[in-house]
């Protein structure tokens, strides 16, 4: 029997010696205790060495695939070929199939040879002689970090990592701006309570607040950068006789700050999301146009990656985010969600209040076809998802208006609404007589008995 050993350095192939030893798998670990029983159990036939850390790095990556390198290929090619009738040993039996399949080698890969492999492990350094121990490790680091490198790089599933981070951070950002703004509201508000009322919008409220500065200059100050012409005339009246109280210079300096904050964190949460709609259309343009960019990132984040989205049936994809108010259901023994993260999706919006759990239903399930799609398909196109909304969207026309249009694409015959028409003459006429299952002979007794 030939053993198969890949190493750092290159591959490895033994000759076993005993194969009687082999049998006996709970006392194999003895025969490596030592290099003179290890010498006598298997003996290195041919060591083919690594040219450098690329065909190295190219070889495990084939071994962790269960696929044979180039130079793996050309190993068993020369040295195996001229011994086909021996059985070879190999640490993969996916890795064995495939040899079987190319060569027609007969493979094997039981808990007897895990067994052999480890104890040619244990004494490596002494039965493969062409490379010292220090050597070996070397290359053993080397070729760990450049495998670490090469899944990091180039793992479909580390792509979309940047959507999951991208959409917290978003959420993140909306929480401390709606903060931000509400204490600048209040701390303001102490000041010039009517202006709260008055402007109405955010962002323009920390505008106003900053070109202004105290009430008293509102009269000299130009607000057309920041808001239309009536509102800024009735925000200097309203400065004029408001019931606010006087704050300090160092009071409105601090205040000032915070709007310059808000605003600093406007313009980034504006960047944030053209970076994040970029994203989505690049690696989900399917889910992205089915769902919009927010609630497809978030179905992503909620599910850990797109393809672990890819993975859930369309009965998750509908209750992705409603966990909690689902497993709260099933213990009270109520109703369960309709949807979850899918609720806010525009094409369940459109719909009434009776519909949504319907069209929540309707879009998980392209929504879980499209994903599929993204995640698997090699080439970024968005037939998919255009087509999968032209449907969702004529089933919501169909239940806001009543009205049943074509649901499938062409070459099925199409649904229509037409009113079924009975004609009066072509309506049977009630006959009582039929009410009884009696005859009339005896029903005309039963009467000349009464």
């Amino acid at each position: 029997m030939l053993v198969l050993f890949d190493t750092p350095a290159g591959y490895a192939i033994f000759k076993l010696l005993d194969e009687k030893k082999l049998k006996k798998v709970d006392d194999l670990y003895k025969h490596f205790e030592d290099p003179e029983d290890a010498s006598r159990m298997v003996k290195l036939k041919h060591f083919h060495k690594f040219e450098d850390t690329t065909e190295a790095l190219a070889a495990a990556t084939a071994s962790v695939e269960g696929k044979m390198s180039k130079g793996l290929k050309k190993l068993l090619k020369n040295v195996v070929s001229s011994d086909v009738q021996e059985e070879l040993a190999v640490a993969d039996a996916k890795l064995g199939s495939v040899i079987k399949e190319k060569f027609g080698i007969s493979c094997t890969a039981s808990r007897e040879v895990q067994e052999l492999m480890r104890g040619i492990r244990l004494q490596m350094s002494n039965l493969v002689t062409a490379i010292s121990e220090e050597d070996m490790r070397k290359m053993s680091l080397g070729l760990a970090h450049s495998l670490s490198r090469y899944k990091l790089k180039f793992s479909p599933d580390k792509v979309d990592t940047m959507i999951v981070q991208a959409i917290s951070l978003l959420d993140d950002l909306d929480k401390e701006l709606n903060n931000y703004v509400m204490r600048c509201r209040e701390w303001y508000g102490w000041h010039f309570p009517e202006m709260g009322k008055i402007v109405t919008d955010n962002m323009a409220f920390a505008k106003t607040v900053k070109l202004m500065g105290t009430r008293s200059s509102s009269a000299t100050t130009d607000f057309s950068e920041c808001l239309p012409e009536d509102v800024e005339e009735e925000l200097k009246k309203a400065a004029e006789i408001s019931m606010g109280t006087e704050i300090s210079d160092e009071d409105i300096l601090n205040i000032t700050q915070l709007c310059d904050q808000i605003l600093e964190i406007s313009d980034y949460r504006a960047q944030l999301y053209d970076y994040l709609k970029n994203r989505m259309q690049a690696i989900a343009p399917n889910v992205t146009v089915l769902v919009g960019e927010l609630v497809g990132a978030r179905l992503i984040a909620h599910a850990g990656s797109l393809i672990n989205l890819a993975k859930h049936p369309a009965s998750t994809v509908q209750i992705l985010g409603a966990e909690k108010a689902l497993f709260r259901a099933l213990k009270k023994k109520h109703n369960t969600p309709k949807y979850g993260l899918l609720y806010h999706a525009s094409l369940v919006g459109q719909c009434g209040a009776k519909h949504k759990g319907k069209i929540a239903r309707v879009l998980a399930a392209k929504t879980a076809l499209a994903s599929r799609v993204d995640a698997l398909s090699e080439e970024a196109r968005t037939d998919v998802g255009v087509e999968h909304r032209q449907i969702v969207e004529r089933r919501v026309q169909f239940c806001n208006d009543g009205v049943v249009h074509a649901i499938s694409g062409t070459g099925k015959a199409r649904a229509k609404s037409e009113t079924v028409e009975v004609k009066a003459e072509a309506a049977a006429s009630y006959n009582p007589a039929t009410d009884s299952t009696l005859s009339s002979k005896k029903k005309r007794k039963r009467s000349e008995v009464d």
